[in-house]
């Protein structure tokens, strides 16, 4: 109201106006935020070739590791680190090279790619007490069925969380294998050797195509075989 008891009234389309532009600024805010390039370790995060030797502790265990079986750039800069992840090529567990470059990098379903974490746990468990308390109470049939390979099947419940997958036990305290079922929507499945520990405080699992399950002993003997390199 003015000083001579004018009213002055404004355009009712201001307010709306105001508020659309403000949506739109932050709209455009959000857009830029989210396409922005990435952080420089991301958009350089390809293997090298370099036989480098990095030295990393993970809980206390030291680890000298050739820079090209070491898949995170990030852990190329060695230190202490809760995890650590490499690959290594079957059946003689090489590192990177640029002539494989495709092969380390593809993802076929007979991939020779093993695929290698170490990482701080400290809720480690042995393979027999991690089928009791984590995979027992979701398995349908609690015998188990013979499977090739000296394993035993473990078939989980479909309504559990592990439908899509098979549990495979070897019957000479070789690693659980969590190996995945081929489908339409997952034609290059994977087998998991589930956590182990290697140290107190420190364990170890690694993935491989299912499409070597046959091979599981050489798997386990060839990253067994590295890591016991890689910690002298």
């Amino acid at each position: 109201m003015s000083r001579d008891g004018e009213i002055h009234q404004h355009s009712g389309w201001l307010v709306p106006l105001g508020l659309f532009g403000v949506i739109v600024a932050l709209s455009g805010f959000f857009l830029l935020y989210y396409l922005r390039p990435p952080p420089a370790p991301f958009r350089d995060n390809r293997p090298t070739a370099a036989a480098t030797m990095v030295d990393l502790r993970v809980r206390g265990i030291d680890l000298h590791i050739p820079a090209r079986f070491i898949e995170a750039r990030a852990s190329r800069a060695g230190g202490d680190r809760d995890a650590v992840s490499l690959f290594a090529a079957l059946p003689d567990m090489r590192g990177y090279t640029e002539a494989e470059d495709g092969l380390f990098l593809a993802n076929a379903p007979d991939s020779p790619v093993v695929h290698v974490l170490i990482r701080a746990d400290t809720n480690g468990m042995d393979a027999e007490t991690r089928l009791s308390r984590i995979y027992m109470p979701y398995i349908a049939e609690p015998k188990g069925e013979p499977a090739p390979f000296d394993l035993t099947r473990y078939i989980f419940r479909a309504d559990s969380g592990y439908g899509r997958s098979d549990l495979y036990v070897s019957k000479n305290d070789g690693p659980l294998l969590l190996c995945e079922q081929p489908a339409q929507d997952l034609p290059s499945p994977n087998c998991l050797a589930i956590d182990r520990p290697i140290a107190p405080g420190v364990s170890l699992s690694y993935r491989f195509k299912r499409a070597h399950l046959a091979r599981w002993r050489e798997v386990a003997a060839g990253v067994h075989r590295l890591v016991s390199d890689f910690r002298k």
